[in-house]
């Protein structure tokens, strides 16, 4: 076999191209609030999202996605988990490089105003 042959060497040899592979894009809302809504309070067993514990998030280009969230309250004790279950949870979508969660205080988390419907009924607020 010829270094021509082997793709290996010389003039008018065959050159390596390397594979390219398609850049996931950055994951919508939808489904960073779908992978938030697997993360459940462990003291309520209810999900952050339809607790209303979720703020907002921020999808960014770069891989980046932001997450706004609050506790039932500031004193919290499963706080530090639950960030770390949120920061977690957005890590594993596809496309996320990055995840920050921010925690916010204001406004209040109020379950009256904040909540879904249905959580509203699972804690006796309707």
């Amino acid at each position: 076999m010829t270094e021509k042959e082997s793709g290996r060497g010389g003039e008018g040899g065959t050159t390596a191209v390397a594979p390219t592979f398609p850049v996931s894009p950055s994951p919508t809302q939808e489904a960073i609030y779908a992978a938030l809504r697997a993360v459940q309070d462990p003291e309520l067993h209810l999900n952050i999202v339809d607790l209303g514990l979720i703020y907002g998030v921020e999808s960014v280009d770069d891989g980046t996605v932001k997450v706004q969230m609050t506790l039932t309250t500031p004193a919290c004790p499963v706080g530090p988990l639950l960030q770390a279950q949120v920061h977690s949870a957005v890590l594993r979508l596809p496309g996320v490089k990055e995840a920050r969660v921010e925690l916010v205080w204001t406004p209040s988390w109020d379950p009256r105003t904040m909540a879904s419907d249905d959580v509203k009924m699972e804690l006796g607020l309707l």
